[in-house]
Parts: C-alpha cells; sequence; structure tokens
C-alpha cells in the first residue's frame, strides 16, 4: 500500500457541535462533499471558483479523517455538521447536478503542503459576514471571473508552496484501535508503538520513566503506562486498553508542533509563559515575538483572529491582530498587551494546542547549504535551522527552545552552543558542515518514528524498519 493519506469509503457525521447530544450519520465521502458544497457556495458560481472550494472542502475533510481529530478525543465520528468547528453538512438535502459532476470527478484530490504527507487545513470563510485568514468563498467568485484558474485560486490565498495530489487510494477506514487490549507480557509492533508514544509524551510529563521500544510489554512499561493513566484520569491499571491507547495517540500527538506553524512543543520554554511587561506599539523584542507566535498560532484556528508579522517588533499589523483577539474574547479592544490579555492569549494558545490535529510532514532534514551559518544571518536555511534546533529541544531540555524564524540571533545562537556542548563539538556558534550534519542527524532520529501507513486509520505510526514490507 503506498505510504499516503487515503480517501474513506464512507465518513460519520455528527448533526451538531461536538460536545452536544446529536445524531450520527454516516455517508459516503463523495456524497458528503457533494452535500457540504452545495450547502456553502452557489452553482452558479463559475467552474473555477467552485473548483477550488471544493479541494478545499476535500482536503479540510480528509485531514480530520487523517488526524482522527475527534476519535482521539472519545468520540464516535469523524466530523461535525457545525460550522463553528467544522463544515456546513445539512442531512436529506438536495444537491446540484453541476456541483456533483464536479465532486464525482475530484473526490480523491487534496491539497497538501510540498513535502509533508497529511491533507491540507484548508481554512476558508465566506468572505463577506465573516473574513479570515485563509480562503474567502466570494472571493474565488471575482478571482475566477478575471480568469484565475483553480489552482492560481487556491495559491493566491495559501502560497505558492501548495501542491494538488491526484488520485489518492480508497479505502474503508478502519479504527486504529487494534481491537484488544495490551497488557504485561504481549509483544509485537503495537507493544513498539505504545512503548515509543509513551517515551515522547515523557519529555514533557517526566514523571513517566522512558521504556527501551524492544516490542516486549515487561514492567517498565507497566510503569510507564500506569503513570501515564494516573496524569490523564484514566484507571491505573498498566493495561492498554481501547481508552487509553486513543488518549496516548491523541497526547502524543499534541506534544508536538504543527508543522504547518513551523515549530514542535508546547511552548517555547517557561520563560515565554510569563508577563515580562505592558507591550504597545513600537516595542520590540523577544516578548513581542512570542505575542506575535501565539496569535499566529490562534489565528491558524480562529477565524476572527487576525495573523500577525513574526519579526519581534510591535507595528500596526500587530495590534491589528491583537485587537482582533481582544474583541474575539469579549476583552476592551485596546490593542495593548497587559496581564489579563497575556493570560487570556496564552491560555487560548494552549488550549489550540491541546484540541488541534497533528500535522504530519516529512522527516528527512535538509543538506548542509554550502556556506557557514552565522549570527545576523537570515533566510531559509536559518528558520530550518532553528526548526531542527527546537525539535531535539524536545528530547534534550539542555538546549534552549527557539521560535522557529528565518534569523540567526542570540537565541539561535545560545541553542547552537548548548547542542554543541551537549555533543562534543567546538562551541564557537557557528554552523559549519560538522555542527550541520550533526545536528541534522540528530533531528532526524528523533523524528523518524512519525510516519504511518496509509491503510492505518490516523493515529497509528509507521516505524521505520516497516516501510519495505508495506510497500
Amino acid at each position: 500500500m503506498p505510504i499516503v493519506p487515503y480517501v474513506p469509503v464512507d465518513i460519520t457525521v455528527h448533526l451538531g457541535r461536538p460536545e452536544r447530544d446529536a445524531r450520527n450519520v454516516t455517508v459516503s465521502f463523495p456524497d458528503y462533499i457533494k452535500n457540504v458544497a452545495s450547502s456553502e457556495i452557489y452553482p452558479t458560481w463559475p467552474e473555477s471558483a467552485i473548483r477550488a472550494n471544493i479541494y478545499c472542502q476535500i482536503s479540510f475533510a480528509l485531514n480530520r479523517i487523517y488526524t482522527e481529530w475527534y476519535p482521539s478525543q472519545g468520540y464516535d465520528f469523524d466530523i461535525t455538521s457545525s460550522t463553528a468547528f467544522d463544515q456546513f453538512f445539512v442531512e436529506g438535502r438536495d444537491t446540484f447536478e453541476n456541483i456533483n459532476t464536479i465532486v464525482d470527478e475530484i473526490f480523491n484530490n487534496y491539497l497538501r503542503r510540498p513535502g509533508q504527507l497529511q491533507p491540507f487545513f484548508a481554512q476558508y470563510c465566506n468572505g463577506v459576514s465573516v473574513t479570515c485568514a485563509g480562503l474567502s468563498q466570494w472571493g474565488t467568485v471575482d478571482l475566477a471571473k478575471r480568469g484565475y484558474t483553480p489552482y492560481q485560486i487556491l495559491t493566491y490565498y495559501y502560497g505558492d508552496n501548495l501542491e494538488i495530489v491526484y488520485d489518492a487510494p480508497i479505502y474503508r477506514g478502519v479504527p486504529s484501535y487494534p481491537g484488544t487490549a495490551f497488557r504485561l507480557g504481549d509483544r509485537g509492533d503495537n507493544v513498539i508503538l505504545i512503548q515509543r508514544r509513551l517515551n515522547v509524551v515523557s519529555n514533557s510529563y517526566p514523571g513517566i520513566n522512558k521504556v527501551v521500544a524492544d516490542g516486549v510489554f515487561g514492567e517498565k512499561t507497566q510503569e510507564a503506562v500506569k503513570k501515564f493513566q494516573e496524569i490523564f484520569e484514566l484507571t491505573p491499571d498498566g493495561i492498554v486498553g481501547k481508552a487509553t491507547w486513543y488518549k496516548l495517540g491523541f497526547v502524543t500527538a499534541n506534544v508536538l508542533r504543527l508543522a504547518e506553524l513551523d515549530s514542535i512543543g508546547l511552548s517555547f520554554s517557561g520563560e515565554s509563559q510569563q508577563f515580562k511587561r505592558e507591550l504597545s506599539l513600537g516595542n520590540a523584542g523577544n516578548d513581542v515575538r512570542v505575542m506575535q507566535y501565539f496569535l499566529n498560532t490562534v489565528s491558524e484556528f480562529v477565524q476572527e483572529v487576525q495573523p500577525a508579522p513574526l519579526k519581534g517588533v510591535f507595528d500596526q499589523e500587530t495590534q491589528n491582530s491583537l485587537i482582533s483577539f481582544q474583541r474575539f474574547k469579549g476583552l476592551p479592544q485596546t490593542g495593548v498587551l497587559t496581564l489579563p490579555v497575556f493570560e487570556s492569549l496564552y491560555n487560548e494558545y494552549v488550549g489550540i494546542i491541546l484540541t488541534i490535529p497533528r500535522s504530519y510532514g516529512g522527516f528527512d532534514a535538509a543538506p548542509y547549504p554550502g556556506f557557514i551559518l552565522r549570527l545576523g544571518m537570515t533566510g531559509r536555511e536559518i528558520e530550518a535551522l532553528n526548526t531542527y534546533l527546537l525539535q531535539i529541544s524536545t528530547v534534550f531540555p539542555e538546549i534552549p527552545k527557539l521560535i522557529p524564524d528565518d534569523v540567526f540571533d542570540t537565541y539561535t545562537r545560545a541553542a547552537v552552543i548548548a547542542f554543541q556542548n551537549l555533543f562534543g563539538l567546538n562551541p564557537d556558534g557557528i554552523v559549519g558542515p560538522e555542527t550541520w550534519n550533526k545536528i541534522t542527524e540528530i533531528y532526524t532520529d528523533i523524528v523518524a518514528s512519525n510516519l504511518r501507513r496509509a491503510e492505518q486509520a490516523p493515529g497509528v505510526s509507521l516505524m521505520m524498519d516497516e516501510q519495505e514490507e508495506i510497500i
């Protein structure tokens, strides 16, 4: 089977908000997309606009499927009909013939970022009553009338680093839980998966002991499972049943940051969680960058919040973003970051991190760029370096956590020096070929277990040594 996301035969829709008591309905995936498209857009729109919107709707739904967002939280459905969370679905509604024809043609095509596995989380809004940082549905009409192709419309809103995956495989989904509990004495690949997930979670919850991922459910694995269950208020019996399996998968996914935001980890550091000073227009510094990062994270999932430029300067665009957040939270719209606003922003950020689906990307690190990286430099190579170091810091806390921007600043230099000291390299804070290759080696080792089988339900990792068997 190919190691790519798949299109399910059916999708189960919850007819309401996720937490509310409502019926679930199961329909074919193409019928679901036809319903959503007919509910959200007009059949009289130009075909390019219709296609662009349908690509977004498909990709959004497949992201929910791929990340197993709702099942991993204990729900028995794939997606909701609530537009506050997902897409508009109306049970039993009639659909439009031209929309049906387009969906039948492209229902197993979806969007993704180059180098990533997961379908793109295609944020969009109608663009009239509600605006957001993603695609504007009514805006697609204007672009189509100006001659834009569907792909050009999509890149207009999401950037050029976007690709369409054609003819994805179609499988009938199988729940990721294997159906049997795992306990002391069990062996096999699923035990390896449990052990690896426990080790990932232990990076954020040091009370959980690390275990050897040898596929043997021994006493140390049992002890780690019990501690995990205690922390997350599950029955501490040391047995990985359905509830523990899903909770472990969900927490594992959420201790890692979204690749879409080019970061990994729940927070940068304990220091970043502290309010240092009141911030307003004209301020600059790392605390401004942290605020901008939080705002950007929230803006990815809250359409009412505008994104902010990640450059450490409190400019007009940053103020507009902060005001939009204050408006969203019902706070005084001052455009000033006070302690109550900071606490509200940070809590919103953490809440998102603990509920968003994991974004899976490529794990291969880039080769040495051919020149030395040092303090004061900028560029994509620096952004990659910061991202690698941030990932490494989740396992090696001696390395300070970074904001993965494209600037080699004093924070990057400090992280490089810490890395060099840790791995016996010359601690000069300069990244030459020796340091770069060691950083990418450690980075690759850390993330190498984050792939998945296409035929596996989302949330099940693929061990590297399994790839040849699957293919």
